[in-house]
């Protein structure tokens, strides 16, 4: 079989599939240990029978619903190529959104961030990897969390980051920062959607909180305060409804010049607030 013949086998394979044409090509360049380039240079070269068989497994577990980044053991976020595991979210695009809010908001001079529950440490090392003077400092109660970071940050050699494991700021007593991000657990427990898609297969403690979604958010914001310099920022991650109730708790704990920013499909994803107290 040549290549583009088992794309448009694997495309036909995965129709319930979201992107069943990318997924093939993804699991393909697994299969062949290519580059996805590869497959539209050289789409007549054969694919051997070792190749072939790994590629219907890989096309088998994605239409069990198995979601892709767990198939090949890594995502794409930012300029980074980050290994995943079952013990963390998957790195989302929108997700970026937080990346470029917190870039904007960032003094010009050396800084000191803090990524609160960083998983797969995406955006504590995408901060790191653009704001080099930058010291970042990344938490993850999961020990198996924090490994897969540090080993990312190796992997990637960034080396002004460090990952500790901690419960939201356990581990920071007397810490303090220029700026805290976070993309928290922030799904209600009674959701639907913990029953749909790639969710199926991600850590429910990394997705939910609580019956609103919002119970984390509300410690991370009481908190925060403590571990924030003059004039410090943060900034969460949360559900495309939860905007307006998470203004309200930043404004209930002093925060300043709150607003919200839009994802890449338009939803208010990103709220930030400035600690001038």
């Amino acid at each position: 079989m040549q290549i583009d013949q088992a794309i448009d086998w694997g495309t036909l394979q995965l129709q319930s599939s979201e992107s069943p044409l990318l997924d093939a090509r993804v699991l393909l360049a697994e299969a062949l240990e290519v580059s996805l380039t590869y497959l539209f240079t050289w789409p007549e070269r054969l694919v051997d029978k070792t190749q072939l068989s790994d590629y219907q497994t890989f096309i088998e577990q994605r239409k069990q619903g198995q979601p892709v980044a767990y198939i090949v053991g890594y995502r794409e976020f930012w300029s980074l190529r980050l290994k995943v595991s079952k013990h963390t979210l998957i790195p989302r695009p929108d997700t970026e959104t937080l990346v470029e809010q917190a870039l904007v908001r960032l003094p010009a001079s050396s800084s000191a961030i803090c990524d609160l529950g960083t998983g797969t440490g995406a955006i504590a090392l995408a901060l790191a990897s653009e704001r080099t003077d930058a010291k970042v400092t990344g938490v993850d109660k999961v020990p198996e969390a924090v490994q897969l970071a540090c080993e990312n940050a190796r992997q990637n050699n960034i080396e002004n980051v460090r990952f500790l494991q901690s419960s939201w700021f356990s581990a920071l007593a007397g810490q303090q920062f220029d700026m805290i991000v976070t993309n928290p657990p922030y799904v209600q427990s009674c959701s639907h959607y913990l029953s749909e898609g790639d969710v199926r297969f991600e850590p429910a403690s990394a997705l939910t909180s609580g019956l609103d979604g919002l119970e984390d958010i509300r410690v991370i914001v009481q908190s925060a305060p403590d571990y924030l310099s003059q004039s410090g920022w943060l900034l969460i991650e949360h559900g495309f409804e939860q905007s307006k109730a998470v203004q309200a708790l930043l404004r209930a704990a002093g925060f300043t010049n709150v607003t919200s920013e839009a994802d890449l499909g338009g939803h208010l994803r990103i709220t930030c607030g400035q600690h001038l107290q």
